[in-house]
């Protein structure tokens, strides 16, 4: 959170009835985000750190303690600084004043209710400095020594020792999920790195993820490809990938074409959807060999992209749906609606249909099959669907008919809960969802295959063909361009649509994947010409902040973990990309102004090299990002 209000309150001395406006807008945001963690951190258990806001606001929560010991409620609002009156602040104090102004108390304003709290706040070896800005704003400046130290322990004992407690033990997170018989095409990639990179922030936090990919494997569009697949080619039986399903795309087309069309072959179609779902041996064959093509095809793109995933389609549910039916019917939730069975939901002016009016299931009955499931026999404690935005009103329904049904408890933060991560589009050049030129979606594996092509002939251009083996060459090609693709997706806020464009995402300078993954490179090689063995530094050396820009990496540094927990608080990978980027910038003012080999200050500068790239491979990793450790 910026405190650049707070500075000039505190140089300009306005009028408090002025910053009262800058402090409830302040105040929401912080107040959210202590919630939120709050929410998160309750049930935490493990060998999860304390992140250094949190160790403030256990400061803070004390002195409010002593000073209002009647009050169990009042939570500590504590959020980061980046004026120099502080490094972190505590906002509390006209809340507080709110509550007690005209009553007896000893304190007559927002800023001596500040400095009480202030005076009360025990000592620390975390704490160097406490001053009071404004109405009650207390700035505290953490020791340097505690910075150091928490800096080095890092690099001797890894960074998985700073990964925050989030409160989750097990989580499910449902994403990607392309449909069978259709290729994955732009549209899948916002799903796949958003849900690939929220897992991978909750595994690093020591979360056991389910990733679920809940392809669209069942229902009526399998009917209608099975029996235009046996009317075409009559001798099919199965047993071999011939070509009628290798290109399954076109089929899907043919058939939805026939089926729109031609009143006997729907009914067909219809009738083989019976087939299938009761289990006749042919065309159960029939439904493997498509769904086994498909999956090759959608394994091209997750090997290039480095996802995995564990299928559990709608196919795996089918078999709960008629108890999860019959649970919510006898629970006086279900209803009938010409002709279909719905749940009516207050606030809502349309049913949420769970069996239509032909006694076939649909998305929302699936959808609730498969959250029981994952909440009575896999035991998530949080189930995270990442989809477009578009689905956000079928998942607000479907999860207010699970809380009415007993399943999910009233209160959103409590556990279990579920979440819905949605996303805007993938606009092209033109503003429009992006196509090819022949109107068609464009595939995803090509787009791949394009950001590899386009990056290794960069790397081509700056003579890298001539210095690197040829298997080097083409490693690099693929971190940089598959890399360059993720990056350009994950730094947008995800709920916004963002506009796909390769000179952009490929570009050198300014936020892309291509400029972080450079300037690791150059850290590496920084530490590389200095011909020190940087474990020996760890062992014998330390870390000291000594000039500005050293303290101000250090600080930048040691909020790493705060960046996770406000990432997963609002499931945002943005802002682990705006740490990142952030990161590069601070570390290159630090070494335009600190030099590194060579100096007196040596050992501790290459400590600090070694530290910032450490955070910065686990940024790429989390955003599924793969680092260069070469120019």
């Amino acid at each position: 959170m910026q405190c650049a209000c707070f500075h000039q309150l505190a140089l300009c001395r306005k009028r408090i009835s002025t910053s009262f406006v800058s402090y409830k807008y302040t105040l929401k945001k912080v107040s959210h985000t202590q919630r939120s963690l709050q929410a998160l951190a309750d049930t935490a258990t493990g060998p999860n750190m304390t992140t250094p806001r949190q160790h403030v606001a256990n400061l803070v929560k004390e002195a409010l303690g002593s000073l209002f010991p009647d009050d169990d409620g009042m939570e500590p609002l504590v959020a980061a600084c980046t004026n120099k009156f502080g490094d972190y602040q505590c906002n509390n104090a006209m809340g507080i004043w709110s509550k007690i102004k005209g009553k007896s108390s000893d304190f007559k304003s927002p800023n001596a209710v500040g400095q009480g709290i202030a005076k009360a706040l025990p000592a620390s070896p975390l704490v160097d400095k406490v001053s009071v800005a404004g109405p009650g704003f207390v700035n505290i400046i953490l020791s340097n020594s505690w910075v150091e130290e928490r800096i080095h322990n890092m690099l001797v004992d890894g960074v998985a020792t700073w990964a925050p407690n989030v409160g989750v033990k097990r989580a499910v997170v449902d994403f990607s999920s392309p449909n069978i018989a259709k290729e994955m095409h732009v549209g899948h990639l916002r799903s796949t790195i958003i849900g690939d990179s929220i897992s991978r922030m909750l595994e690093f936090c020591n979360v056991e993820v389910l990733r679920r990919n809940h392809v669209g494997d069942w229902g009526t569009q399998f009917g209608m490809l099975i029996e235009y697949l046996f009317e075409e080619y009559p001798q099919w039986d199965g047993s071999s990938e011939e070509h009628a399903v290798d290109k399954l795309q076109e089929l899907y087309k043919a058939s939805k074409k026939r089926f729109d069309e031609v009143p006997i072959f729907k009914e067909k179609a219809q009738q083989a959807v019976v087939l299938l779902q009761g289990g006749d041996e042919r065309y159960r064959k029939a439904w493997q060999q498509i769904c086994s093509v498909s999956r090759k095809e959608f394994d091209q793109v997750y090997k290039r992209l480095k996802v995995s995933l564990e299928e559990k389609g709608e196919s795996f549910y089918n078999p709960y749906i008629p108890a999860v039916i019959q649970e919510l019917d006898s629970k006086g939730l279900v209803a009938e609606s010409e002709g279909a069975k719905v749940i009516h939901l207050e606030g809502q002016n349309i049913p949420l249909i769970v069996v239509k009016k032909d006694g076939g299931f649909n998305y929302a009955s699936t959808d609730l099959a498969a959250l029981w499931y994952r909440l009575n026999v896999e035991k998530a404690e949080w189930i995270v669907y990442v989809t477009d935005v578009g689905q956000s009103l079928h998942f607000e329904m479907f999860f207010t008919a699970a809380r009415r049904v007993g399943w999910l408890p009233k209160g959103t933060r409590e556990l279990p809960r579920t979440t819905h991560v949605g996303f805007g589009l993938v606009l092209g050049l033109d503003g429009k969802r992006f196509r090819t030129r022949s109107t068609e979606v464009v595939r995803l594996v090509d787009l791949l295959d394009e950001a590899k092509s386009r990056s290794k002939q960069g790397l081509i251009d700056r003579g890298r063909d001539d210095e690197w083996e040829a298997d080097e060459l083409e490693q690099a090609a693929e971190a940089l361009g598959y890399g360059a693709v993720k990056y350009a997706d994950l730094k947008n806020n995800r709920t916004t649509n963002y506009t796909f464009n390769f000179d952009q995402m490929l570009d050198v300078r300014g936020n892309t994947a291509v400029y972080l993954l450079y300037a690791h490179a150059r850290i590496c090689s920084i530490i590389r010409k200095s011909e020190k063995d940087i474990e020996e530094l760890k062992r014998i050396g330390n870390v000291n902040l000594v000039h500005e820009n050293e303290r101000v990496l250090g600080l930048h540094l040691i909020r790493f973990p705060e960046i996770i927990e406000d990432a997963l608080t609002d499931l945002l990978p943005s802002i682990l990309c705006e740490y990142l980027y952030n990161l590069s910038e601070v570390f290159t003012k630090f070494y335009s102004t600190c030099k590194v080999v060579g100096s007196e200050e040596e050992t501790s500068r290459l400590l600090l090299c070694e530290a910032t790239a450490v955070i910065m491979r686990k940024c790429f990793s989390l955003l599924g990002i793969t680092p260069l450790y070469r120019l």
